[in-house]
């Protein structure tokens, strides 16, 4: 399993508050153990938590222990800086309430330094209940694989005629000097949170009606472990607002969903309460928030919401779907069809009809069996505009999603494999370990790879790892990317710091290039560099930029190519080099430029790309410019850098920020397709938990995140900042910095800024421009331009909201008439802020939706926007 560590930032602040309800309060039985403590300690938001000692079956041998390094991460020294640790197998028994009902088991495991003992020795299995929970488990494994400090399981165990559950940790008889751990343990009887048996995936026939006659699954005796549960369309909800004490995280569901198509998360304008469900499916904040995909037809039914999960192969999964429609008010105005991994789970869904009234909460369970044939076990969950009964509106909606693993057909087991750290990862603590330096015959220099210091966090439940590496596995299937195992970000070789040696058996000189970077680009020799420059000849100079000058070329005879020589004289040297290699010879993407190979030969240090017939972006945009660029020309450019800045932000296997976004930076291939370029710059690394990377401050001025400037902490908004500035750049026609002009309308940011707060925004707009570009496209493209310019990262959109945006805009300049702020109609206009932002949105529906339609019968799909009804077919 492979861990993406800018996902693992988003849950970093949520560590440790799975704890911090307090279920008592709210009459449910619950029992708290700090394991290995002597005293009744409480946590840090006051929580009461009793040792352990007098739940342990006598006779068995056990003994205690104190962590003896806190880490940073944690925000509470109970329960976590104690341990049980079992040298054999030894078993605690509890006392149930209710053992009718199910039972909330979760376990809490810091693999942290213990006084003479080895955490990597540690590997044992638990069974709870005579169910198998984890099976040779080393949660050192665990916490590496992810960079956790801690993390915490959940299971949610079957029924017992026993009054007594019995959970026994066993140290592995395989591995030597095993024992097993437990820092921390919670029983909470469980309400009946699974009354009816879920529908098998494929079985409930094709229409709504067919549900109850479609075959189930019986669950009755089924143990299960969470592994995600999510709050759609709204934020995360803490333990302490989560519903009858059941303790329970809800998370953001937006680090799931595929592509750029987010739609529109909303809140709801009216009461919700329970009427008739039980309050402990989920806390009313579950149902008072809903994702949808907003209000215009023509994408709506192109398109579609999915989710992507990482879980364990081999086992049948529970998904449970959360309703609460409180916008549609008679049936057959919103409908959608169900598909998970593929198959129909359902179709027509009219949570109206279901219901029979608006905001009536409503849940709907269905089960799938996930195997390994595939080798990358996966759940997509997607929901899609259903054309079956003519509906009034094309969209969708989903308020909350959990999914449980269920225990195997023998109902006695539940435990995975354990999560195995990356050899990038290892590569990388290598590198933190012993940074590397290399040499050449030009310079010598010392590169060391620059990441923050791991630092832990909790999961949320079930298998930990799943939680992260779901988002890579999403992020990594961006359309129209390989899928191949040779990904960036950077797999440094450790055991070299010396000559390498490519595929075709020269050598690559002093640099220290990996060997995966030599296998995935050609080496080229300085006399077949020279034959293709014309012992660089000036003429063929096509660009200078930071590194030095590029060159046109032909190799092989016919090739066209672009070579970029470094300038001995220049800032930018070796490591920019390497970087570059290392970058761009595994990333393979439509919208980032293709490095074919390098040179780094007799002093010189040079690399070879596709040539790029069009040149940079800026080229046609100022004055003198080559070919005069129309409006949709310019607004497919920028989405098509868009799609690369964002597949570098959540498509490769870590985050890679860009950190010289600019005009020159933006190639245009014959065909007019936009390529992001030069990555020598560049920062990447898997262990972004504090969100950046602290580096000293590069880029280009005019471009400069200023957050970024004052605080020398990089992180991907800083790629957006410097994104903004091309947006005006690309509206304005003018240079990011023009020393010439006015004082105030020298920094194009600065004066775009202020021409958008006093409403002048036409003062800006390129002369060959004005008149060409509708109002609703207008406001749409320079409200994206804005926020990307705020002075704080936080505020700033993330590179998906901001493609999905341009690709807003460019539908609204297609088709004016499609919505947007003049669309007249009988009872008032649409305002865009109402529809993409929630702002009105309610009132907008039931009078806008159909008017937004550019006919039903177009069956021509516009490839803008990516999503698509079949995902797995891609």
């Amino acid at each position: 399993m492979i861990v993406n560590f800018h996902v693992f930032v988003s849950f970093l602040s949520l560590s440790f508050l799975l704890n911090v309800s307090h279920a008592a309060s709210k009459g449910v039985s619950a029992l708290v153990l700090d394991c290995g403590s002597t005293n009744v300690a409480k946590d840090s938001d006051g929580r009461a938590w009793e040792p352990d000692a007098k739940y342990l079956l006598p006779g068995k041998k056990s003994i205690t222990a104190n962590a003896e390094i806190q880490d940073p991460s944690l925000s509470s020294q109970v329960p976590y800086m104690t341990a049980r640790i079992f040298q054999s197998e030894a078993s605690y028994q509890f006392p149930l309430q209710n053992s009718t009902s199910r039972t909330l088991l979760r376990l809490h495991f810091y693999p942290s330094s213990y006084p003479n003992l080895d955490i990597s020795k540690s590997y044992f299995s638990v069974v709870a209940g005579g169910v198998t929970l984890l099976n040779n488990f080393s949660a050192s494994l665990a916490a590496e694989a992810l960079s956790q400090a801690y993390f915490i399981k959940e299971y949610h165990l079957a029924p017992s005629e026993s009054p007594i559950l019995e959970v026994t940790f066993r140290p592995s008889d395989t591995q030597p000097q095993a024992f097993a751990f437990i820092n921390g343990i919670e029983v909470i009887s469980s309400p009946n949170l699974f009354d009816q048996d879920p529908v098998l995936v494929g079985s409930a026939g094709w229409g709504s009606d067919d549900f109850e006659s479609a075959t189930t699954v019986p669950i009755g005796t089924t143990s299960m472990e969470a592994m995600f549960r999510l709050n759609v369309g709204g934020q995360y909800i803490p333990p302490t607002k989560d519903s009858d004490g059941l303790l329970r995280s809800w998370y953001d569901d937006s680090l799931y969903i595929y592509g750029a198509g987010r739609g529109v998360a909303l809140t709801a304008n009216t009461t919700v309460n329970y009427k008739g469900l039980p309050s402990y499916m989920a806390p009313l904040d579950v149902y008072e928030s809903y994702r949808s995909m907003g209000a215009f037809v023509d994408v709506n039914k192109n398109s579609n919401l999915t989710w992507i999960f990482q879980v364990d192969p081999n086992f049948m999964y529970l998904i449970r779907f959360h309703w609460c429609d409180s916008e549609m008010t008679k049936p057959n105005q919103r409908v959608f069809d169900i598909f998970i991994n593929n198959k129909t789970a359902t179709s027509e869904v009219d949570i109206y009809a279901w219901m029979h009234s608006m905001s009536t909460p409503t849940v709907r369970d269905y089960v799938v069996q996930v195997s390994n044939k595939s080798g990358d076990p996966q759940l997509w969950v997607t929901l899609h505009p259903s054309d079956k009964t003519k509906a009034e509106f094309s969209d969708v909606l989903l308020n909350g999603l959990e999914i449980f693993k269920l225990s195997d057909n023998a109902k006695s087991n539940l435990a995975g494999p354990n999560p195995t750290i990356s050899d990038m990862m290892k590569s990388y603590q290598e590198a933190l370990l012993a940074p590397k330096s290399y040499e050449s015959s030009v310079k010598s220099h010392s590169f060391t790879v620059l990441i923050t210091g791991a630092a832990g966090g909790a999961a949320a439940f079930g298998v930990a790892a799943a939680v992260f590496l779901v988002a890579y596995k999403r992020k990594k299937r961006v359309h129209g990317v390989d899928t191949g195992s040779s990904w960036l970000p950077i797999s440094w070789n450790s055991n070299s710091t010396t000559a390498k040696t490519s595929t075709s058996g020269r050598s690559v000189g002093g640099t220290a290039i990996s060997s995966d970077a030599a296998c995935n680009c050609r080496y080229f020799t300085l006399p077949e560099i020279k034959n293709a420059t014309k012992n660089f000849d000036e003429s063929n100079v096509i660009g200078v930029g930071g590194f030095g000058k590029v060159y046109k070329g032909v190799i092989d005879g016919e090739t066209k190519v672009a070579i970029k020589r470094s300038n001995p004289s220049s800032e930018q040297g070796v490591n920019e080099f390497q970087t570059e290699i290392e970058m761009l010879s595994r990333l393979r993407h439509r919208h980032l430029v293709s490095l074919i190979g390098f040179c780094e030969d007799n002093g010189e240090m040079i690399l070879v790309y596709d040539y790029m017939g069009h040149g940079t972006l800026r080229e046609h945009l100022y004055k003198g410019n080559k070919i005069t660029l129309s409006w949709k020309q310019r607004l497919e450019i920028c989405i098509g850098a868009a799609r690369g800045l964002h597949y570098l932000h959540t498509g490769a296997k870590y985050t890679i920020i860009h950190r010289d976004v600019k005009t020159t930076n933006i190639l245009l291939d014959e065909k007019w397709v936009a390529k992001v370029s030069d990555f020598g710059l560049s920062k990447t690394g898997p262990n972004m938990n504090k969100g950046h990377v602290s580096t000293v401050v590069k880029g280009s001025f005019g471009y400069l995140d200023p957050e970024y400037f004052r605080r020398q902490q990089l992180t991907e908004k800083s790629d957006v900042y410097s994104f903004g500035v091309v947006l005006f750049e690309v509206l304005g026609g003018r240079p990011a910095l023009n020393p010439n002009l006015p004082k105030e309308q020298v920094s194009l940011a600065d004066w775009a800024q202020r021409c958008a707060k006093n409403m002048t925004i036409e003062e800006i707009i390129d002369p060959q421009l004005k008149g060409k570009i509708t109002q609703n496209c207008l406001k749409k493209f320079v409200d994206t331009a804005e926020k990307c310019l705020s002075d704080h990262g936080i505020e700033r959109p993330s590179m998906g909201d901001v493609l999905w945006n341009l690709e807003f805009a460019l539908q609204l300049q297609e088709y004016p008439d499609g919505g947007g702020r003049n669309t007249a109609t009988a009872t008032g206009s649409v305002d865009l802020d109402s529809v993409e932002e929630g702002i009105d949105h309610h009132s907008l529906i039931a009078k806008h939706r159909s008017t937004l339609s550019l006919g039903e019968d177009n069956d021509n799909t516009d490839d803008v926007f990516s999503q698509i009804v079949n995902p797995m077919g891609r």
